[in-house]
């Protein structure tokens, strides 16, 4: 087990088992509990202004909870073109979910440039700078993230990504033509984060079987079938694609191809709904695997945004 790995499964561990919904006092003395474990600052923010000189880098705002510690930021690719159509690219939604923030970066490093001829390229590699030191899901009020991509949302994470996505894509005159959202599903979420959840709400929360492998994430009303299959082709050249369990489903919901499954992403406040995107998806690695190395997982992410990409290049769609 890899560093990383360990840290996960002992990320957030808690005490909870209260029936009771939580009060202001269970919230804040969950929060006492959590603790640093990394640098957002060393780990993203040095990485991306090491790249500044190739990439429009803007920061679009702070975290009111430790402004000084978290600031937050928006990479374009430069020589934006209202010609072009634009792809929304985001990481750490869930700070935990370690390759999804590093395959945002690893991918604005070595592929994005080569993309940046066809495309406009917006990438925000962590929303949750504090779940990603703290190896958490939740933000610091105790709100998911990404339940919150909605109207008023609760979380300031997601409410800042939507206000800049939305000056930026009326300021540019193009049209947001996808948007992928890296994600993780690991052991961890039915260790800590779901009985967390059953404490915090005060209702049971089934474990669901925690998939082996990449899968995918499509939206129930857009499911652009094809472009999803491209995705995972295009990973199965890094790792494996998860199966699905004896009842034939991948965390609880049917599949609808080899590796997929479809939720109402608007519905539900997830992140890759918000954008109103035609081609959306959320990518999910298992990065407790024990055919699968953290490394794996980053090469997962960058996979998945260039098979989505070469997808619409390939059928003309740009």
């Amino acid at each position: 087990m890899s560093d990383e790995q360990s840290n996960r499964a002992t990320a957030g561990q808690t005490k909870w088992a209260e029936k009771e919904k939580w009060a202001e006092k269970e919230k804040s003395a969950w929060l006492k509990e959590q603790k640093i474990q990394r640098s957002y600052l060393d780990d993203v923010i040095a990485r991306l202004q090491s790249i500044n000189d190739k990439f429009d880098l803007e920061q679009y705002g702070v975290l009111s909870y430790a402004p000084e510690k978290y600031p937050l930021y928006i990479v374009k690719t430069p020589n934006w073109d209202s010609n072009k159509k634009t792809i929304l690219i985001t990481g750490g939604v869930h700070g935990y979910e370690t390759s999804g923030v590093h395959g945002a970066i690893r991918f604005l490093e070595d592929k994005a440039l080569n993309y940046s001829q066809t495309f406009n390229i917006m990438v925000v590699p962590c929303v949750s700078p504090w779940g990603y030191e703290t190896i958490n899901r939740w933000n610091p009020n105790t709100v998911d993230p990404n339940r919150s991509f909605v109207e008023n949302s609760p979380a300031e994470e997601s409410a800042a990504v939507m206000k800049i996505v939305a000056l930026i894509m009326a300021a540019s005159d193009s049209e947001l033509l996808a948007h992928i959202d890296l994600h993780e599903t690991t052991d961890t979420d039915n260790s800590v984060f779901r009985p967390a959840l059953a404490a915090r709400d005060g209702v049971s929360q089934d474990n669901w079987n925690v998939p082996d492998g990449f899968y995918l994430v499509g939206d129930t009303y857009k499911p652009v079938d094809g472009f999803q299959t491209a995705i995972i082709e295009s990973v199965k050249k890094i790792t494996h694609i998860a199966p699905p369990d004896e009842n034939g489903l991948i965390i609880g919901e049917p599949v609808t191809q080899q590796g997929v499954i479809n939720y109402d992403t608007i519905g539900l406040g997830l992140c890759c709904g918000f954008s109103n995107s035609q081609y959306a998806t959320t990518t999910e690695v298992y990065p407790d695997s024990p055919q699968a190395t953290d490394e794996d997982c980053i090469k997962a992410q960058v996979a998945a945004i260039v098979g989505g990409l070469d997808y619409l290049i390939e059928h003309s769609l740009v």
